[in-house]
């Protein structure tokens, strides 16, 4: 009979296990587990082309196992494997059917083992559910189980009486103590009225409903998950005396919980605040709070609250204005005028020192366009620290270049090679410091190297089975991978042939150091290399020339054959322009090697190897295919176009290996179409392979860096900051990328733009005023909106780079201002404003009023757009 339980499993006939493990003596089910445990191990390694089969399979297994188990925790632990498991849920009904008849002790520790799986719980509540119910055990409380009650009612096409359910009263408290909201609770209707009913049925007290949606709020979550405890509560209608004793709740929630939940707080205080039953101190205590929040619609709401509060109880002053003053900081200007005219209403409450510290606190927060109206409140006022002395810039410090750290040795070395192989996407400096080392150890002791490594290999994807396709491998795995012989000789030997011409200028970047890490191994296994030539002195990719310089005397010292890659990239990494290149140049020239002197030649060429031909937006050609339909980088508005590209260069396609010679090819890009489908990240590879060419780089990072702001991507701009510390000319092309990133959808990607631009003004590097007249330019093309650009530069200004800012916006107004006004405007001029009265515009060469501002400021009304644009026409005076 085991045999025949065996055959059954084995062939995946689980719907026959629960009779042929009835079948079993005690003693023969006993014995099964190790059998079991072969089968499982060997289901393991089929192939995908056995799914069904291994489905099938696997829930025999299932069944038999649970079966023939009999400690709670082996029993639980084999049906919760994972590895048993698929798409289809398990066969719940078929493993209660061979539990059947166990003592009701032992099924209760089962069913509360498998509700404390967290991976599985969930899917497992019917089994769980059904060993609860014949053993009689206290119902489980694990988020998983809770989420799987919810599951189990939400199937249901309309919620049903829960009063009915008698796990209900266990279960509804803990729906507010799991990790995360269920998402049918969320989303299906009918749950809020199901629990509101409960407290009327008598089945949970409404104080748990109550106080579980109170204690959830201010840990935030999903839009969805906050708008279901707010209906809630609203269905609770809790009464006066609810609300006032959960004061401090409310108050807590107004302070940190999600916007929708904080406006409900606020509603609730001011109601409470209205009738007595907060004091002045609870109300300055939130308020403090609150007034700091962005939301300005927050902000707003709370000084109207506190104007209530004083008018209520003039008494109050005291304690609520110091509070209202603190919004004289506020970035938004409107505030800090309201919070003016409520301090200056309200001021005779206060005595001598509080009056004191209040016009402290204007003269120092309040922007000058709101001192005037100061000084009619507080009289005369303290002149601020500072303004009477020059304005001081804040840029960050220049970014010093970090060296590279020599090549590991040793088992430093084995370690940082076993991190490199269980890496998804390796640093590429960490890469090149490992194959230094690799290559190093190779050349002194291949025999120990490869012995030290083969341990690490077992497990990885690629080392189990025959040889492998060395397209198919990076950096240090390559090198691995032939050491240990998975890798062919022939397959090295090929040399690696240039992308075709259809791949986009990304991947010609990477398979720049596939080819060269391809010639390493071969040379590791054939002719080992002393070290590599090209190894980065920084951690930016550069290399400085005397270091090369060095490098290639020490190769004819030992009379060593340097890689033609190895050559190709120590070109595109040196150094070519600043100190000490002359002297590189004639030293290398005076080694008499081919290599010295190709180096020779290089350094005295001097340029990038692929300068920027063109980067202009621009209005197609009329009677053209895109003319009135446009394009803006990539995405379109009406009349523009981003247009970006490189130029022809001969002699990498000409000197240099196959690999290298597409990064010589002409390359164009207009915004037409999406430039390519890469996955957007760091500058990693491309600054490794050109660390010298950054204007390149940000050519061909631009068509990923507009898709994150027109097609609303993520991570095209994060290689902005290491590009801006790169080397080479910062031009249009960078000036371009950065523009886009300060547009991007993402706040990440924005950041980066924002670290970028600070790098390039503190290097002394950034073309202000280009900068700006690129962005309105993309603005107009709608590559760009306009909040997201504002938040971008009021987060630069911020740092304290007020001056910075605003040179860019001395460049970028003219354009958004000298025809329509984009929508949002008003945000940009805000962020000119504070910085052009924070640096002392006006008394700069670039303070002149832009064009279009004087007729904007003149508008009548009392927009956001007139008021600021009235505001920075003041402040340029």
């Amino acid at each position: 009979m085991t045999e025949e339980l065996l055959e059954a499993v084995r062939q995946g006939r689980p719907h026959e296990v629960p009779e042929l493990l009835g079948a079993l003596e005690a003693a023969e089910r006993e014995a099964l587990p190790a059998r079991l445990k072969a089968i499982r191990a060997e289901v393991r390694g089929w192939g995908w082309d056995q799914g069904e089969r291994r489905r099938r399979v696997r829930h025999a297994l299932l069944v038999a196992g649970a079966g023939c188990h009999t400690g709670a925790a082996a029993t639980a632990s084999w049906i919760g494997a994972r590895d048993l498991r698929d798409r289809q849920a398990p066969p719940h009904r078929l493993v209660l059917s061979v539990l059947r008849g166990r003592d009701p002790r032992w099924l209760g520790d089962v069913a509360h083992r498998l509700a404390g799986r967290a991976a599985t719980a969930r899917e497992d509540y019917p089994l769980i559910r059904g060993l609860v119910e014949r053993s009689g055990c206290p119902v489980p409380v694990a988020d998983g189980y809770v989420h799987g009650w919810v599951d189990s009612v939400a199937r249901k096409r309309v919620l049903g009486d829960l009063s009915a359910d008698p796990q209900a009263p266990v279960l509804v408290p803990r729906l507010f103590r799991t990790a995360a909201l269920s998402d049918w609770l969320v989303w299906q209707e009918g749950w809020v009225a199901a629990l509101a009913g409960l407290p009327k049925a008598g089945v949970v007290a409404r104080e748990v409903l109550v106080d579980g949606c109170v204690a959830r709020l201010p840990r935030g979550g999903s839009p969805s998950e906050v708008r279901f405890l707010l209906e809630l509560l609203r269905a609770l209608e809790l009464t006066e005396e609810e609300e006032r004793a959960r004061t401090a709740d409310w108050a807590g929630i107004a302070a940190h919980a999600p916007s929708p939940a904080a406006a409900h707080a606020q509603a609730v205080l001011g109601r409470l605040a209205m009738a007595g039953e907060v004091s002045a101190r609870q109300l300055a205590e939130v308020s403090s709070s609150v007034l700091f929040r962005a939301e300005k619609k927050l902000v707003r709401a709370q000084l109207v609250l506190a104007g209530k509060a004083l008018r209520r109880d003039a008494g109050a002053a005291g304690e609520l204005l110091p509070v209202v003053a603190e919004v004289f900081g506020h970035a938004d200007t409107a505030l800090q005028e309201r919070a003016l005219k409520l301090v200056g209403r309200h001021l005779d409450g206060v005595g001598p020192q509080v009056r004191a510290a209040l016009a402290d606190s204007a003269a120092v927060l309040l922007s000058p366009a709101h001192r005037a109206a100061a000084v009619e409140v507080f009289g005369a006022l303290p002149e601020p620290e500072g303004p009477g002395a020059a304005y001081v810039e804040l840029l960050p410090p220049p970014p010093e270049p970090r060296p590279l750290a020599p090549a590991a040795e040793g088992r430093e070395l084995v370690e940082e090679v076993a991190a490199l192989l269980h890496s998804f996407d390796p640093d590429p400096m960490d890469t090149e410091r490992a194959l230094d080392g690799l290559v190093r150890a190779a050349h002194d002791d291949p025999d120990a190297l490869r012995e030290a490594l083969l341990p690490l290999l077992p497990g990885l994807w690629w080392y189990d089975g025959g040889l492998l396709d060395a397209r198919h491998l990076r950096g240090a795995q390559l090198f691995a991978a032939a050491l240990a012989g998975r890798v062919g000789l022939d397959e090295l030997r090929r040399p690696p042939g240039a992308p075709a011409r259809r791949y986009c200028v990304h991947e010609r970047l990477a398979h720049v150091p596939v080819a060269r890490a391809r010639e390493a191994a071969f040379r590791a296994l054939t002719d080992p290399l002393p070290f590599l030539l090209a190894t980065p002195t920084w951690r930016t990719g550069g290399l400085e020339p005397s270091v090369l310089v060095e490098r290639l005397a020490a190769y004819r010292r030992l009379g060593a054959r340097p890689g033609t890659h190895d050559v190709a990239q120590a070109l595109l990494r040196v150094r070519r322009t600043g100190p000490g290149v002359r002297e590189a140049a004639e030293a290398a020239a005076a080694l008499g090697t081919a290599e010295g002197g190709r180096l020779a030649a290089w350094l005295a060429e001097g340029a990038g190897f692929g300068a920027v031909a063109r980067t202009r937006a621009e209005p197609p050609r009329p009677g053209s295919p895109d003319a009135g339909a446009g394009a803006g980088a990539g995405a379109g508005a009406p009349g523009r176009r981003i247009e970006v590209g490189t130029r022809e260069n001969l002699l990498v396609q000409h000197q240099f290996p196959p690999a290298f010679r597409p990064l010589g090819r002409p390359w164009s890009w207009t915004g037409r179409d999406g430039g390519c489908h890469c996955r957007p990240g760091g500058a990693g590879d491309g600054l490794a392979v050109l660390p010298q060419d950054r204007e390149t780089l940000a050519a061909w990072l631009l068509p990923l860096a507009s898709r994150c702001a027109d097609a609303g991507e993520r991570d095209g701009a994060l290689a902005l900051p290491a590009l801006a510390e790169g080397g080479g000319e910062a031009g249009p092309a960078l000036r371009l990328a950065l523009a886009c990133g300060l547009g991007a959808r993402h706040a990440e990607d924005r950041l980066a733009a924002v670290d970028a631009l600070l790098v390039l003004a503190a290097r002394g590097e950034l073309d202000a005023g280009g900068l700006g007249g690129d962005l309105a330019e993309l603005v107009a093309a709608g590559t760009v909106k306009v909040n997201r650009l504002a938040d971008a530069l009021r987060t630069t200004a911020a740092s304290g780079a007020y001056a910075t800012v605003w040179a860019v916006l001395a460049g970028a107004l003219p354009g958004l201002l000298g025809g329509e006004v984009p929508r949002g405007t008003g945000e940009i001029l805000a962020v000119a404003a504070d910085c052009a009265e924070r640096c002392g515009a006006a008394t700069r060469a670039d303070g002149a009023a832009p064009v279009g501002l004087a007729e904007l400021a003149a508008r009548s009304g009392s927009t956001q757009l007139v008021a600021q644009a009235r505001r920075l026409a003041g402040a340029l005076r």
